[in-house]
């Protein structure tokens, strides 16, 4: 008689036995190999013009594309996973148990070919097989589940690694374009009147399709470079090539390419209303481009509008004589681009009006002072009640012929210097060049004596000496200079006139470290140098007669 307890011992050992072979021998990798398939498979992009439904539209304000290790890369590495899981519970339920094992062995037919078996016993033992095949499905599945889930667990490893190094790319990035431009002293602000705010970043615009990119530097849309959404490449550091107009991030107004890569030098021309501030202003201008042609300076204009204000005001000098008077409330700055050897500056001029430095409430408007790396203080002493005093009678018009300024500048300082304090707190760290003008109209007035260096003890002996103190109390360095901005403007201006009235602002240049602060001393010693000929030739009149008309070498 049949023992129906061996039978099942024996059943259940060919199961056992036939579930283990298969899965070792087949199932087990046929498994891996299809799910490891599907996983490579969810990396793939669809072809050109398909809709990929794993990739999420970017819908912020920034036109440009998620860098892939900021956020596609984990949606990538999710949609693998999911695809792994799916193929093998697919291969368990659908495939193993389902149509090999239930719609076939069970059946009598081939699990493959799905073809039934010619005899009776070929169909017995093919359902005799399907436990084991069965228990290989499961166990083929138990198996490459653990297996994928080592695998994803170390390829999540590797992601985090990406990401990190990422990370740190973008870090050591972002570090080092700030350390470079903490060693420059580059500082980014708007020089338009209304704003005058700084930023840590412009607005760079696209080349190709002009979308405005306001997170323009390493971060979540790449360490390197950002990709508009117009498929152009952006470099996101000055160090990879960040050359892209500009502007202000917040009145959206262009910037000069010079922003962000040349350190910005602030200097507002501060005097009452006809001091000669623009007169001042433009033979700044000439003097610096006089100054080009006989050294080492490089000066050229920002932006095509500083071109363009600059050539109004030479032509207005050229046809009047004289240049208009400054209007509107707040001024643009003029901005120039100085440079000596390898280094530059870029250099805003603020020209405002007199009126708008007058009392505390219109000073605290001009926000521009907050950012002022020095001042140039134009001094008109006609303007001075204790010279006018002085003045007799054909001299006091002569002086009302040169137009002085509605306020004396101690008056005019007095007006400014506490709000100065106030809105940038670096009174005491900054220079003051204070430029005494109108000296063709001193030269020709008999009651004072002539301006002569140095200058401030020749405005302590007109009785300004009250400024020369003051200025010498309130500001780390003070220098002073008179100058004639008529005989350095227009048609017939003096090169040498030109020079001396960029020497003030070639002296508060060389205080921010550009060497430029040689120039000026070489032409003082030259002047020094000819003035001690002159007292020698008048000294000795009949000997400089004999020089003068030798030809001995």
């Amino acid at each position: 008689m049949v023992d129906p307890e061996l039978i099942a011992r024996i059943l259940g050992t060919l199961t056992v036995v036939v579930g283990i072979a298969v899965c070792l021998g087949y199932g087990l990798w046929r498994f891996l190999a299809l799910a490891l398939s599907a996983a490579r498979a969810a990396f793939r992009a669809d072809p050109p013009g398909g809709t990929d439904r794993r990739i999420v539209p970017y819908t912020g304000p920034e036109p440009a594309r998620p860098a892939y290790w900021a956020g596609q890369m984990w949606r990538d590495a999710g949609f693998a996973g999911r695809a792994a899981a799916l193929t093998v519970r697919y291969l368990l339920t659908r495939h193993w148990l389902g149509e090999v094992v239930r719609r076939r062995l069970l059946r009598g037919r081939n699990g493959r070919t799905g073809r039934l078996a010619k005899s009776g016993l070929g169909r017995l033992l093919l359902r005799l097989l399907a436990p084991g095949t069965a228990l290989a499905a499961v166990l083929s599945a138990l198996l490459a589940s653990v297996l994928l889930a080592g695998v994803a667990l170390f390829f999540a490893g590797q992601l985090v690694l990406v990401a990190l190094g990422a990370l740190a790319a973008v870090a050591g990035m972002r570090t080092a374009e700030r350390l470079w431009k903490l060693a420059l002293g580059i500082r980014m602000k708007c020089p338009y009147p209304g704003c005058y705010r700084s930023f840590p970043l412009a607005v760079h615009l696209c080349p190709v399709c002009g979308a405005a990119h306001r997170e323009l530097r390493p971060g979540g849309f790449g360490a390197l470079r950002h990709v508009c959404r117009c498929g152009k490449g952006l470099p996101s550091t000055l160090m990879t090539g960040r050359r892209l107009t500009a502007r202000c991030p917040h009145c959206y107004r262009g910037l000069p390419p010079a922003v962000g890569t040349t350190r910005v030098v602030h200097l507002p021309l501060i005097g009452g209303t006809s001091a000669g501030k623009t007169m001042l202003l433009a033979a700044v201008l000439d003097g610096l481009r006089s100054w080009s042609h006989r050294s080492g300076l490089t000066v050229e204009y920002a932006s095509p509008d500083d071109l363009r204000e600059a050539g109004t005001l030479g032509r207005e000098l050229n046809r009047t004589g004289w240049a208009l008077k400054t209007q509107g409330g707040q001024p643009r700055a003029l901005m120039l681009l100085v440079g000596h050897g390898r280094r530059r500056r870029l250099l805003y001029l603020y020209d405002p009006m007199g009126e708008s430095l007058r009392d505390a409430d219109s000073t605290r408007d001009q926000g521009y002072l907050a950012h002022a790396d020095g001042v140039l203080l134009v001094t008109d002493v006609l303007a001075a009640p204790v010279v006018r005093r002085a003045l007799h009678a054909g001299d006091t018009e002569r002086a009302e012929a040169a137009r002085p300024a509605d306020l004396g500048p101690v008056e005019t300082y007095a007006g400014f210097t506490g709000e100065l304090q106030g809105l940038g707190g670096r009174r005491k760290r900054l220079p003051v060049a204070a430029v005494v003008t109108k000296r063709d109209a001193l030269d020709r007035l008999d009651s004072l004596p002539r301006p002569t260096e140095p200058v401030e003890a020749w405005l302590a002996e007109i009785g300004l000496d009250e400024l020369v103190r003051a200025l010498g109390h309130d500001f780390a360095a003070a220098r002073y200079w008179v100058v004639s901005a008529r005989a350095a403007t227009g048609a017939g201006a003096l090169d040498t006139e030109q020079r001396r009235a960029a020497e003030p602002v070639l002296w508060l240049l060389s205080r921010t470290g550009l060497r430029v602060g040689r120039l000026a001393r070489a032409r003082q010693d030259a002047q020094a140098a000819q003035e001690a000929q002159n007292a020698r030739d008048r000294r000795d009149p009949q000997v400089a007669h004999t020089e003068e008309g030798s030809n001995t070498p």
